[in-house]
Formats: C-alpha cells, structure tokens, sequence
C-alpha cells in the first residue's frame, strides 16, 4: 500500500502533466486558427490567377499554351507529415494514403523519387519499404511556409529537368472543421487538360477581354508557377491545420485520462488519509484503556 508522501508526489506530478497538456490544447489551437486564415487568405489570390489563365486561353493565342500531355513515365511525390509526434494517427493514415496512390499509379519502383516533408512520415515510408531521397522539415510556421514552397518548387524544376521527371503530386491531410481531416493526393504535374479547358470555355464576366502585352507562352508559364505556388502553399497551411488538430483531439483524450487518474489518486489520498487518522485514533483509546486498566 502506498504511502501518504508517495501519493502526495503522483498526484502533483499528474497535476503537473495536466497543466502541460492544458498548454499544448491552447497552442493547438491558436495554430490551428493561423493556418485556417492562411488558407483564407489564397481565395483571391487564386481566382486572380485563373482569371489571368482564363484572359490568355481565350485570346488567340490560346491554342500555343495549352499543356501538352506527358507520357507518365516516371513519378515525383511529396508526402506532407509531421515532425513531432501526439497527433493520433495523423502519420500512418498519409503513408498509408501515399502508399495507395503510388500503387494505383503503378509506375515502377526504380522510377520513383519520393520526398517526405516530417521525419515521422519518412520513418513510416522507409517501414513500408519505399525509398526516400529527401526529407525535408515541417515549417514551424506559416510566415516558414513561404521558404519552403520556394524550396519545393525548386525541387520540382530540378525534377523535370536532370531527372525526366513529368508526374509530379502531392500527397497530405485536407482540413475542413474541428478536428475532421482526411489524408488527400493532388496531382500537380502535368496540368490538367480538363480543368485548362474549362477555364478557356468558361463564360468572361464582362463584354471586353482584358489585353495582355506579354508574350503568351511565357505570360503562361507564370501564371502556372503561380498556380503551383499556391496549390503547394495550401497542401502545406492545410497538412499543418490538420497535424494540429489531430494534436487538439489528442490532448482533449489525454486531458480527460489526466483527470480521471487525478480523480482517483485523490481519492486513494483521502482514503489513506482517513485509514492513517483511524488507526491513531484507535492507538489513543487502546492506550488509554491500557492505563486505565
């Protein structure tokens, strides 16, 4: 049986933890608020750039810019996970995503570069047997997440060029509310013909079309540089809104463990508390029976 001083220390070492906890709930939540405003804020900025895509498709140039169709042979991905851990099964899910999308490609293994953006889901794809040849840090922050987009998007011409690399996706967790995420893959490269073609027939909101100066095919390519900064910086803000409110979820289990073990070390306390006060108590008359006797 334990003693009072023993169960004194478990109980201020769980009230400790639960402080800790406590503090990392409030942390998830305040990122989880910043990232959701950084994907917020890419709304505009997006619908700026189909616009723009929509004004060259349409003019007479049109047809010089339309993306050719690659031949698919060899497949660029980067997996977006986590660094740190207690965020629930966050990890296993993408790589278990990433190992399906990569499957359903079924282009062959020694074809295939895979980039891992958090040590957790690199471990997690180097278990399951595939090859990692890069892994890069989470960004720490949203005003991070711009330096790294630019390093992707680096990574991504390096790809095309030396490698012969001409499929390119990404692979990471979709925020929508609370704390409901699912693990999701988007193509990057080549650009969809489908969705280029919608833009082209889709109805101007005005009778004049906007005019352009530039050259069509380079006013192109960075339009869709632009539209690769975005897709990329969104898969981050979203990968990082979901890690932490898997993070969220976690801690609000933990916090609830937390207070039923507190519960009932505080409960064992009063117990052997009233068990020690009860046994002096009966020290007393037994010793005082003893000299009366």
């Amino acid at each position: 049986m334990e003693t009072l001083e023993s169960l004194k220390k478990r109980i201020k070492t769980t009230e400790d933890l639960k402080s800790v906890v406590k503090t990392m709930k409030a942390l998830a939540a305040v990122n989880i608020r910043q990232y959701e405003e950084a994907v917020a804020s890419l709304s505009e900025y997006h619908r700026t750039i189909d616009l723009g895509l929509q004004v060259v498709l349409r003019s007479g140039a049109g047809h010089a810019v339309i993306a050719r169709l690659a031949p698919k042979k060899r497949l660029g991905i980067a997996v977006l996970g986590s660094d740190q851990g207690m965020c629930g099964q966050l990890n296993d899910q993408i790589v278990a995503h990433a190992i399906e999308t990569v499957n359903a490609i079924g282009v062959p293994r020694e074809h295939r570069t895979l980039v891992a953006v958090g040590t957790r889901a690199a471990a997690g794809l180097e278990d399951a047997g595939f090859t990692v040849s890069e892994t890069l840090p989470v960004p720490s922050s949203p005003a991070a997440m711009t330096t790294m987009v630019q390093e992707v998007l680096v990574g991504i011409e390096a790809w095309q060029a030396p490698r012969g690399i001409d499929q390119i996706m990404l692979v990471y967790h979709q925020f929508r509310s609370g704390a409901n995420t699912r693990p999701h893959s988007q193509k990057l490269l080549p650009v969809d013909q489908e969705w280029l073609h919608d833009l082209k027939q889709k109805k101007w909101a005005s009778r004049c079309l906007p005019a352009f100066t530039m050259a069509a095919k380079p006013l192109f390519s960075a339009l869709i540089r632009q539209y690769l900064f975005v897709s990329i910086y969104r898969a981050f803000a979203e990968s990082l809104a979901s890690e932490n409110a898997n993070r969220l979820a976690s801690m609000q289990g933990a916090e609830r463990n937390i207070g039923e073990q507190l519960e009932a070390l505080q409960a064992d306390f009063h117990r052997q508390r009233q068990m020690t006060i009860t046994e002096e108590l009966l020290d007393i008359v037994s010793g005082f029976e003893a000299l009366n006797d």
